[in-house]
């Protein structure tokens, strides 16, 4: 377990999601590739459910905030529904709902029944979704734990089986604890899974919680995000900034433990290193001062996050227009289908600034 000089709030969530991530058996095949034709999205369809585009209205000016093909979801925030129906008919609401494509946070997510890597990459394929990226543990104490430390080249083995460009971990780096030389340590590691991931044609990345944003416990004036982007190399270690999680963390740590001021603005750190965030996490909050986190977590579209700024400042940047990929995500949502849903819509119905 990692060590943290303070109560870490978000610790539960890591532990919870990092018990989705392993490779074990997903729904039986057949029941998967049964239930996930195309003639059901057809069947569906038919009953009244609209696409995206249709459902959010393309009314508006302006070019779409959104690039096409670059809409995905993580598959944590529909655990529940893969875990009761199987990867099949979950992949099939999400090609009605217009993804283009998944990252995955473990490849059976308690579904029953076994299934194998290479039909799980089929099974997204044929519904028009292409395996974007996938969570793995950074560490275990367990040495044959599904970790990058513990059995990196299973894990690298899994990845390029399913195809993915991209391969990563939602753990912070707090391995070795919060002290600078700790985070150093831990940005030697991401290194080494990082060079090994571009030897297989991948990019390995990191996905932040809002912890990432505090301070060094033996150098107070040193953010140990900062210090991530500075002890990693650029060509081998890639971030997937969890959009709402940042701004929890400029609500926490926009000051020093002392009290002086230390503001930073999420956005600022993609503007200015584009190329080191291929992923995002599009997740949103409505405002709330009074919850330790500073906002409630809500389905896309419902919160106070300007998706409309952050998407399109990216998105503007020349070569960038298609450089990124957005994945909605929601950590608990109430209904998990009509979060996917609503969410897709809301970010299709988005337009830029004339």
């Amino acid at each position: 377990m990692s060590r943290f000089s303070r109560p870490d709030p978000e610790l539960g969530l890591r532990l919870s999601r990092r018990g989705m991530l392993g490779v074990a058996a997903g729904a039986t095949a057949a029941a998967l590739l049964g239930a996930a034709t195309p003639a059901h999205a057809a069947t569906t369809a038919a009953n009244g459910s609209a696409t995206p585009a249709t459902a959010s209205g393309t009314k508006g000016r302006g070019r779409p905030v959104l690039p096409p093909g670059r809409l995905g979801i993580q598959l944590y925030s529909l655990r529940d529904k893969v875990s009761t129906l199987g990867f099949g008919p979950v992949f099939a609401e999400l090609e009605r709902y217009g993804y283009d494509e998944v990252e995955f946070a473990g490849y059976t997510q308690g579904a029953a029944g076994p299934i194998t890597l290479a039909q799980l990459k089929r099974l997204a394929r044929d519904h028009g979704l292409n395996p974007i990226g996938s969570h793995v543990g950074y560490y275990s104490d367990d040495p044959n734990a599904y970790t990058f430390a513990q059995n990196l080249t299973k894990v690298l083995d899994d990845a390029q089986a399913l195809g993915l460009k991209h391969i990563g971990t939602a753990s912070g780096p707090f391995r070795y604890g919060s002290t600078v030389d700790a985070w150093k340590r831990a940005a030697e590691d991401f290194n080494t899974y990082g060079a090994a991931a571009r030897a297989r044609g991948m990019k390995f990345y990191q996905h932040n919680h809002s912890e990432e944003f505090s301070f060094a416990t033996d150098n107070p004036k040193v953010r140990l995000y900062d210090l991530l982007l500075k002890e990693t190399d650029p060509d081998l270690v890639h971030l997937e900034m969890d959009i709402y999680w940042a701004y929890v963390g400029q609500f926490r740590f926009s000051k020093r433990p002392d009290g002086t001021p230390a503001p930073f603005e999420p956005l600022d750190y993609v503007l200015r290193r584009p190329d080191r965030y291929p992923l995002f996490h599009v997740k949103d909050g409505e405002s709330d001062p009074s919850n330790p986190y500073g906002y409630r977590m809500t389905d896309v579209g419902d919160g106070d996050i300007d998706y409309r700024r952050f998407i399109s400042a990216v998105t503007r940047l020349r070569g960038h227009r298609l450089a990124h990929h957005w994945q909605a995500e929601h950590d608990n949502p109430a209904d998990s289908f009509s979060f996917a849903r609503r969410s897709s819509a809301h970010l299709h119905s988005l337009r830029e600034k004339c």
